[in-house]
């Protein structure tokens, strides 16, 4: 399929490509967020959920992770780089267009640098009426409410990524770091969030400490690591000091008896 599908792209990466398909899905509308529960582009308008998936290359290997998308959408793109000689390369992909249309998959073409359209619909999807996982769609919306912004480049690999579960770790050791150790119910009441006990607790990337029953602290490790964060830490500590305005005069540090 990759002979016939058309040449690779001379500029490079897949995240090249993310760029102008983010500036292009939200031109259109939708809150857009990269490296969602697996999908390059999660875009969302409305109840219009609608994924993205990169490749520098039309290949067996973007169209298998497409139609795994199917499951939380009808709404499934393939995005690859504009070839060379587009014609050429449309009459060699006769056969992969048929494919990618029973498997009721769109098309996009994408250009990174200048000179044509950014993005180009070669055709759209037809959703049909197919039986999806209402869990692995609940859990992409759960994941795109749950995020503030875009902090990822979709595409990327051996990256870090900003997920909404790392954001809540970032509020609490926001809080921590400006307000010094705390209870999960005196940073509940600061706004972190129902699942801020078991993150103090299961503590993944050992940013926390417990200094003494019921009480938490920032690591040394929790305060190096915020400064890779610089946007989400600005962000996070404007929210604590308009909730400490908000919040009682004496907020609750000591975690109630078992």
């Amino acid at each position: 399929m990759t002979a016939a599908a058309g040449a690779r792209a001379r500029s490079g990466a897949e995240t090249d490509l993310a760029r102008p398909l983010c500036d292009w899905l939200a031109g259109l509308g939708y809150t857009v967020r990269s490296e969602v529960k697996d999908c390059d582009i999660a875009a969302l308008r409305g109840d219009d959920l609608l994924i993205v998936e990169i490749k520098k290359a039309l290949n067996l290997a973007v169209v298998v992770q497409a139609v795994q998308r199917q499951r939380m959408t009808d709404t499934v793109y393939v995005a690859v780089p504009r070839p060379p000689n587009k014609w050429r390369w449309w009459k060699e992909s006769r056969g992969v267009f048929h494919l990618l249309r029973r498997l009721e998959l769109g098309l996009l073409l994408v250009s990174p640098s200048n000179g044509g359209p950014p993005v180009d619909v070669v055709f759209p999807p037809r959703p049909l009426a197919r039986r999806k996982r209402a869990p692995s769609r609940r859990a992409v919306l759960a994941e795109i409410s749950g995020r503030i912004a875009d902090f990822n480049i979709a595409g990327s690999s051996r990256t870090k990524l900003v997920t909404a579960y790392r954001e809540s770790a970032i509020h609490i050791a926001c809080c921590l770091a400006h307000l010094g150790r705390m209870a999960p119910a005196a940073l509940r009441a600061l706004g972190t969030g129902s699942k801020t006990q078991s993150i103090l607790q299961y503590n993944p990337y050992g940013w926390f400490e417990r200094v003494e029953r019921g009480v938490y602290g920032l690591s040394a490790r929790g305060r190096r690591e915020l400064e890779d964060y610089p946007q989400l830490v600005k962000h996070y500590l404007s929210v604590v000091k308009r909730a400490v305005k908000r919040a009682p005069r004496r907020l609750p540090k000591e975690a109630p008896a078992d």
